[in-house]
């Protein structure tokens, strides 16, 4: 009888865990490594994530983090100081308006930033190998040709930034991270909704993301048909 509870409560906590997931960006994953992450240093980001994302808990403290690894609080700390000595983790705090009680939260921008660059440098880096190989010119000589710069996904954090004016919280950043990596948007396309949004005086992400969405249904794919798509829409209105 006790091995069938058990059972049961097995069958109950993987159900739970079937409901209850995590949202990592999977450049993030790709990019830890290359950064200069090691596997603890990165399931210490998860858990960061799942106390936030899971359990509402935006400090969990060094002991609940060195529960979850395995490892002593003195070391689940040293991984704290190391990673907001190389700038992957913040610590922001403010005041309750209500409590008056100073409040403590994580803020892994840093990491999503870093990562996106070392995953732009890596698109570069096969882009040159592919043209080399075809005999093409190179990355530095078309963007020379073009007379254009080549783009780099950290650019597109701080575009957002200067325009919103402050700085992104990390599930801005994980929602932009997202836009380039997982839907797989142009970064030409993702400034040019950040501006159309900016026109229609709605700076804020679900309007921007609504507009990807729309564009992307309607197949646009570039700045010019993305205008010629806006100017067919306001000229209905």
């Amino acid at each position: 009888m006790k091995n069938e509870m058990w059972k049961a409560y097995a069958r109950g906590m993987a159900a739970a865990m079937n409901g209850g997931s995590v949202a990592v960006p999977a450049g993030l994953l790709r990019a830890y490594r290359g950064i200069g992450l090691s596997d603890t240093e990165m399931m210490l980001m998860l858990q960061l994530m799942q106390f936030r994302q899971v359990e509402g808990i935006d400090f969990p403290t060094p002991e609940q983090l060195a529960d979850r690894l395995g490892i002593l609080p003195k070391a689940a700390h040293g991984l704290l100081g190391r990673l907001m000595k190389e700038g992957l983790l913040a610590i922001d705090g403010e005041v309750d308006a209500v409590s008056g009680i100073g409040i403590e939260r994580y803020n892994w921008t840093g990491f999503i930033i870093r990562s996106a660059e070392w995953l732009a440098e890596e698109a570069k880096r096969t882009l040159e190998q592919e043209r080399e190989a075809q005999g093409g010119p190179s990355v530095t000589a078309a963007a020379s040709a073009d007379d254009t710069d080549w783009v780099r996904p950290a650019d597109l954090f701080t575009a957002f930034e200067q325009e919103f004016g402050r700085p992104l919280s990390p599930m801005e950043c994980e929602t932009i991270s997202a836009w380039v990596d997982q839907d797989r948007y142009p970064d030409e396309l993702i400034r040019f909704a950040l501006k159309e949004a900016v026109f229609a005086g709605k700076l804020h992400f679900r309007y921007i993301d609504r507009i990807l969405i729309e564009w992307s249904r309607n197949r646009v794919t570039n700045t010019d048909e993305a205008k010629a798509h806006t100017q067919k829409f306001r000229s209905r209105g």
